[in-house]
């Protein structure tokens, strides 16, 4: 199974550049036009942050653009989540579950976007960690326990868990703050199920560890990438989009690699945030 895993699109209502100047469509063209050689691909995986602001037109550029890519690619299937930046309606009015065809969908009082599908006797689970109003993740009870119903009967060849926000953090104030509130919940319904590996992003930048046993990646952002050679409690965007390709199934499996899209204006800074900002922040949202 090898999957192109994109996330953090930010796509803007308008197709044109956005406060920072740097335009979300671009950046995605870029990324895609790259991704155009990368051979065998299964399926593609994009874990949420599609829409700056929640525009319905946002989606819509998303669902084209992808689609298009996926066409390209032999019709492979796409996979969309929520990330904190989305909108639920306006999500589901254009992207539905955000599975094409799906096999299983969580029904729930909040609307979340939840859904199972299978690929060659690999299930795809997408969850929704969105707190609207909010930049940090959380999983519910009622997400998680229609999440313990589907694992219950294991798949053929496993699963592949996708939502936004990373269950861990490095020693970042932002990401520690940002990250999924609940782990150890998740932890406790992925216990003993054939989850094979988690897909992430919200942080725009590559991490790798463990929710308990199970590996978990975080795929850089499209849109930017965050740049942590700054000086301790401060942030800095860049340029340049980013992507992923997983392969499951070898004795090696997870595998993990990253693409960065030849943008001639790479590593140029996109925004700073000084100490006093990131304390701001801190202070905000915790």
């Amino acid at each position: 199974m090898r999957i192109l895993h994109l996330s953090d699109t930010h796509l803007e209502r308008a197709d044109a550049p956005n406060k920072h100047g740097v335009n979300a469509h671009d950046s995605l063209r870029l990324m895609l036009a790259e991704l155009r050689q990368v051979q065998g691909v299964d399926a593609v995986v994009v874990t949420g942050d599609l829409a700056n602001d929640g525009a319905v037109e946002a989606y819509t550029a998303v669902r084209e653009m992808f689609g298009e890519f996926a066409q390209g690619l032999g019709g492979v299937p796409v996979f969309y989540t929520t990330g904190n930046h989305d909108e639920r309606e306006a999500f589901a009015k254009v992207l539905g579950s955000g599975h094409a065809e799906p096999g299983r969908v969580l029904e729930s009082a909040e609307g979340e976007r939840a859904a199972v599908s299978m690929v060659a006797g690999w299930r795809f689970v997408t969850l929704d960690s969105l707190v609207p109003g909010q930049v940090h993740g959380h999983l519910g009870s009622v997400q998680l326990d229609w999440l313990r119903g589907v694992l219950a009967t294991p798949s053929p060849n496993g699963t592949i868990l996708a939502f936004h926000h990373p269950p861990f953090a490095l020693d970042n104030p932002l990401q520690q703050l940002f990250g999924l509130r609940n782990p150890a919940d998740l932890a406790a319904a992925l216990r003993g199920t054939d989850v094979r590996v988690i897909l992430t992003g919200h942080f725009h930048l590559q991490l790798c560890g463990l929710l308990e046993s199970v590996p978990v990646w975080v795929t850089p952002g499209v849109v930017n990438r965050i740049d942590l050679t700054t000086a301790p409690g401060t942030e800095r965007a860049v340029r340049g989009a980013s992507a992923s390709l997983v392969v499951l199934g070898g004795v090696a499996s997870p595998l993990f690699h990253t693409f960065h899209a030849r943008d001639p204006r790479a590593h140029e800074t996109v925004y700073e945030l000084d100490e006093d900002t990131v304390r701001s922040f801190v202070e905000r949202y915790g």
